[in-house]
């Protein structure tokens, strides 16, 4: 790996921690405002993560495309920008109180974050093309740490500036519990801003212009794109349905993480801490699950994952203190290690399109989480929080029998076996 390289590297990791740090501080801001700053439900809740989570998603194969053709300089840096400005936008309008003055610019913030995932992923899995599911995997940590970080940093933030009203109308008694109203601003999304600048200037400044992207990255022959084998439709249609699946997990279930533990007083710096506990674990988990792969195989690491991820997720409600924080990172780690090893098959069935691949494989992937959020939000107006995130941990155990009947390896080394290097994916992995 050259100088150069490393740079673009490191740049595309610093500018994936940033952008996710926002984007999971989302749900933390929502519930915060919803105690201290205007009246919203569970289902208005699950609706602006859902929409945000759904643009997203949606947009990235859009955005993927753009990135093959033009390397994604603008793309890249804007993204960071724009996701940041909408946020802010969006916590500015809730303060109106006037919920379409709130998520229409909070949806919106999504495009960002549509817009840099295919980038990033894109440029991860070229530094080492042997190694690509370890790059990669460190390109979703370095994700997984910003939204680890951000919902406990905001949630910091947001506790400085909010009463506690709550606390003293306990303290006298069950008659004047819930009597008194909790203020609180959202302002310090502003401070936390600041922080996005240095990567923008970093980005501009190490992904390729255009023209440099179209000089490294000549076309690839029809001849070459006709070698991969194609995969039955029984096979497309299993897996597609596993990752959906697993999707209503991780990411769709963590939207209601904050609002889980709220439910049960705890302050936004505690919840805070609790949903940054399970995105952090998803990104460390990654990297051991992409060396897990190359020793046992990538349909076991997601079989044996999924379900003892499952059942974290359904003693999660009824757990408290340490419990509840032990929980929720195990959870987090085993239902979002796999993320790397779905992006890193999709690309190598479509190497000629690395950067269409890494956005329809994400958008897909957080478009069913958007469509689970929903879904969850209606479940937990129902029938309450704890019992609607109990259905999903039984949904994922389900995801992870149905995942031993997955040909994931075979799929990675047929790909593998059409690429000009005779050598599976799992074994050059192994041999580097």
């Amino acid at each position: 790996m050259t100088s150069k390289e490393k740079l673009l590297f490191r740049a595309v990791c610093f500018g994936h921690f940033i952008i996710d740090m926002f984007s999971a501080s989302g749900p933390v801001l929502l519930a915060f405002a919803a105690g201290h700053v205007m009246n919203l439900s569970n289902l208005q809740i699950g609706f602006a993560v859902s929409g945000y989570q759904i643009v997203g998603a949606f947009s990235q194969p859009f955005f993927g495309y753009r990135a093959d053709r033009s390397g994604g300089r603008f793309l890249g840096a804007g993204s960071v920008a724009w996701t940041v400005t909408f946020l802010m936008l969006s916590m500015l309008g809730a303060t109106t109180g006037q919920y379409p003055l709130m998520v229409i610019p909070f949806i919106l913030a999504a495009l960002g974050s549509g817009a840099f995932h295919p980038v990033g992923a894109m440029y991860a899995a070229e530094v080492n093309k042997p190694r690509a599911a370890h790059y990669t995997s460190l390109f979703f940590l370095s994700g997984q740490i910003g939204a680890g970080i951000g919902p406990a940093l905001i949630g910091v933030l947001l506790d400085r500036t909010a009463t506690n009203n709550a606390a003293f109308g306990a303290s006298l008694g069950p008659a004047f519990a819930d009597r008194f109203v909790e203020h609180g601003t959202l302002s310090p999304i502003g401070a936390m801003a600041l922080l996005a600048l240095p990567s923008i200037i970093f980005l501009l400044a190490t992904i390729p212009s255009r023209l440099a992207f179209i000089d490294t990255h000549p076309p690839i022959l029809k001849a070459e794109r006709k070698a991969t084998p194609p995969l039955a439709t029984s096979t497309i249609v299993l897996l597609a349905v596993v990752i959906a699946m697993r999707s209503l997990a991780n990411p769709g279930s963590v939207a209601f993480l904050p609002r889980l533990f709220q439910l049960k007083g705890w302050t936004a710096a505690e919840y805070g801490v609790i949903t940054s506990l399970f995105w952090l674990a998803g990104g460390i988990a990654g990297v051991f699950f992409a060396r897990w792969a190359v020793r046992w195989g990538s349909r076991a690491v997601i079989n044996v994952t999924l379900m003892l991820g499952g059942a974290c997720m359904f003693l999660l409600p009824s757990a408290q203190g340490a419990a509840a924080l032990v929980l929720a990172a195990a959870a987090g780690a085993l239902t979002g290690g796999s993320h790397s090893l779905i992006v890193v098959m999709t690309q190598r069935l479509m190497r000629a399109r690395k950067g269409f691949a890494s956005g329809m494989t994400l958008g897909y992937i957080f478009g069913m989480g958007a469509f689970g959020t929903l879904l969850i939000g209606a479940l937990a107006d129902r029938v309450g929080v704890d019992t609607a995130y109990q259905i999903v941990a039984l949904v994922t155990i389900v995801t992870g029998l149905m995942a031993l009947r997955l040909p994931v390896d075979a799929i990675l080394e047929g790909s593998s076996a059409a690429s000009p290097t005779p050598i599976s994916v799992e074994k050059a992995e192994a041999a580097a």
